[in-house]
């Protein structure tokens, strides 16, 4: 196993992923003491992700799981989520601060988080075929390998973050305005990035 995959692995990643830490993060916020939250939220980014690799994978070999044309209209997961979240936070707006902003949602669910993880990397296939084509079967194994790892680092991140005071205290109180804005902007970027609908 060679350092410089695993690095480029680990690159690769970052890059790839940077904006996934402000979701996870929104996404704790959002499930903050409601049990069994963190388990959600790390299942549902695994599940997501597991499928991107997935689908990266297949692309490699020659299959077109995904054809290239529909890739923008995964911007429509994070919009409808991103509105769902919005008229949930509308529906509560009166509700104690107290109760947190979890209190009508019940925080993220597994399927939620892996349908942002999915829609939000759907760009990230792109790049991660002619990766993983030109890499072979040993440096493609490397690299699935280190981007599950990294997973588990990315989620830990947004957890640490989500429980920062400073950082706490700001998605406690905005959280319930910032999620439905940050998966409605997501959406609306793939739509248009992609120029789904003739945008």
């Amino acid at each position: 196993m060679s350092l410089g995959i695993i690095g480029q692995a680990v690159g690769l990643f970052a890059v790839t992923n940077i904006d996934d830490i402000v979701i996870l993060a929104l996404f704790f916020a959002q499930g903050a003491g409601v049990k069994g939250a963190t388990r959600n939220i790390a299942a549902g980014q695994y599940l997501g992700f597991t499928a991107i690799v997935a689908v990266a994978v297949a692309a490699a070999f020659g299959a077109t799981l995904l054809p290239e044309s529909s890739v923008p209209y995964l911007g429509l997961l994070p919009l409808a989520l991103g509105v769902k979240a919005a008229v949930q936070a509308w529906r509560h707006r009166g509700d104690d601060d107290d109760d947190g902003p979890a209190a009508g949602s019940g925080g993220p669910g597994i399927l939620e988080v892996a349908a942002v993880t999915f829609a939000n990397g759907g760009d990230n296939i792109g790049v991660y075929v002619p990766v993983f084509a030109t890499a072979g079967v040993g440096g493609m194994a490397v690299y699935v390998a280190v981007f599950l790892v990294l997973v588990a680092v990315w989620v830990a991140a947004g957890r640490y973050f989500a429980t920062r005071p400073v950082i706490a205290r700001a998605l406690s109180r905005w959280g319930h305005v910032l999620l439905p804005l940050v998966l409605i902007g997501i959406g609306l970027l793939i739509l248009v990035e992609g120029g789904a609908f003739g945008l």
